[in-house]
Order: structure tokens, then C-alpha cells, then sequence
């Protein structure tokens, strides 16, 4: 049997987090092991037998076969463990986006003066950075074990990024000091990074919440899963037009969905629905996220 290399210190993290050195080994095709691997492994079993995945799919007509990079196996076990180990709800809500919408408009001279694309995002990223000051309680991670909650005296919020090698979040930090314009610009240039593979370690990671957008794409609602050690992540998705009714006259608003998944084990649900009541109500009046 072929020797598995690995130091004590990597020993004493998988005892720590219940990995068994050499089937990890196995399963990554590798006799070196290092702490990197040991922490982005879930340290609980599956809860269900799984042999019944393990299927000869050529037997039912032509396919191809990919390997997984390690960029995307990290990240699947890491949504995996999230997934098994968070209890998880998401809240829906829409937010009325029209004041945003004429806002942009009438602003879009002076952003083509900077040279800055003003997008809906940065408002969201605006919006969210304020309203975790307000709610700091979503601007918190907790333990492993469950035990300590660490609540974060700054505002970085990470911003997933959909690249051909994979989903990726870059984050602007300290969000909650900066205005629109500069908002705006960050975004655009650390999405550009990731595109290209040039985000930098001091870019990634630390974030207190992410914004994760697929309004660009299409979809009325989704359940995005917490990114730990963050509690709590925003998605978003295509604006549509709402009939509202202003006493027996209905008035079409444009507006944005939104789902705010959480940890349920540090957020319960009257947290959340006054949490995005407030969010809802900064991007009806994006005149707050100018002061």
C-alpha cells in the first residue's frame, strides 16, 4: 500500500475534523496531503448510501467524460458541506425599483464621463452595506462547533462572479464607506479580474454577506445557498412589472425579486423579514444611499 505523505500538524486537523487521511488520498488521486485539503473537506458522512450513483451511463447510449478541476471540486464539497450542515430558509420579496431606474437615467451622461458603467448592482451592494450596520447580526459568522457567534465591525460584501472556469467571489471592501461611483467601479474591475483569472488572494474571501445576481440572465426567484462562514446570502433576479393596486386604480411598478437565504441557527424569520422590509425600502429611495 502506497504511503501516504502528510505532516502532524495535517494529521492532527483531520483527526480534528473527522477525514480519514487515506481515502481522502484516494479520492483525489494524490499520496501528499496537505491543511488546505483536510479544511475545504466536509467532516460529516453522508447520511444516505450513495453506491447507486455510481452508474455505467454508456450502457444507455454515447457519452463523454470531463475531469473536474480542482477549482470546482473545492467548491462543491464546500457548497455540499453547507448544504448538509446549515439549516437553511429563504425569505422572497421584491423590491420597487423605479426611483433606481430614472435615477440611472438621468445620471448616465456623468457616467460616461468617468467612464464608469452605473449598474443596478452597485445599489444593491449599497443598499446591503447599510443595511448590515443596521442589522449586524447578519453581519456575523459562527463557530464550527456552534458555540460563538463573531460579530464584524466592517462591511465587505462579495459579489458572485459566473467565469468559464468557474463561479467565483471577488469583494469590495468596506462597502458602507463608499459611494455609488466608486461602488460602480470596483465592481466592473473585479469582475473583469475574475473573468481573466487575475483576482488576487487580497481580493477574495472576508466577505459579510454575498450578492449573488442572475438578473442579467433570467429566472423570477431562486434558493442560493449560504456561503459560510457567512450567515446569510442575496439573490437576485430579472426585474419584472408588478400590477399594484392604489385603491381600485392598479398602477404597473417595476420591480426587482429578491431571496434572502439565512442560517436559521443565528437568523429566525422575523429577523430576516425586517431586515429586507428595511432593504426593500432603501432601493424604493436610492436618495439614502446617497448620503
Amino acid at each position: 500500500m502506497t504511503e501516504i505523505i502528510a505532516s502532524p500538524s495535517t494529521r492532527r486537523i483531520a483527526r480534528d475534523h473527522n477525514v480519514d487521511i487515506d481515502d481522502l488520498a484516494k479520492k483525489l488521486g494524490r499520496t501528499t496531503i496537505g491543511p488546505e485539503d483536510i479544511k475545504t473537506t466536509p467532516s460529516i458522512a453522508p447520511t444516505g448510501d450513495t453506491s447507486y450513483w455510481d452508474v455505467d451511463h454508456a450502457q444507455y447510449g454515447p457519452v463523454t467524460t470531463e475531469p473536474m478541476s480542482r477549482f470546482a471540486q473545492v467548491a462543491a464539497r464546500n457548497m455540499a458541506a453547507a448544504q448538509a450542515m446549515i439549516p437553511a430558509v429563504t425569505h422572497h420579496d421584491r423590491a420597487d425599483i423605479r426611483a433606481i431606474e430614472a435615477l440611472r437615467a438621468t445620471l448616465k451622461t456623468p457616467a460616461q464621463a468617468r467612464g464608469v458603467k452605473l449598474t443596478a448592482l452597485a445599489f444593491h451592494v449599497a443598499a446591503l452595506a447599510r443595511a448590515l450596520r443596521k442589522f449586524p447580526r447578519f453581519n456575523a459568522s459562527l463557530s464550527p462547533d456552534g458555540q460563538t457567534l463573531t460579530l464584524k465591525d466592517y462591511v465587505h460584501i462579495g459579489v458572485a462572479v459566473d467565469t468559464p472556469h468557474g463561479l467565483m467571489v471577488p469583494v469590495i471592501r468596506d462597502a458602507d464607506h463608499k459611494g455609488l461611483w466608486q461602488i460602480a467601479a470596483e465592481i466592473s474591475d473585479l469582475a473583469a479580474r475574475a473573468q481573466a483569472r487575475k483576482i488576487s488572494p487580497d481580493q477574495m474571501g472576508g466577505a459579510s454577506m454575498t450578492i449573488t445576481n442572475l438578473g442579467g440572465i433570467g429566472g423570477s426567484a431562486f434558493t442560493p445557498i449560504v456561503n459560510p462562514p457567512e450567515v446569510a446570502i442575496l439573490g437576485i433576479t430579472r426585474p419584472e412589472t408588478i400590477t399594484v393596486w392604489d385603491g381600485d386604480t392598479p398602477k404597473p411598478v417595476q420591480m426587482v425579486p429578491l431571496d434572502l437565504s439565512y442560517d436559521h441557527r443565528v437568523i429566525n424569520g422575523a429577523d430576516a423579514a425586517r431586515f429586507m422590509t428595511h432593504y426593500c425600502d432603501l432601493i424604493a429611495d436610492p436618495r439614502n444611499l446617497l448620503i
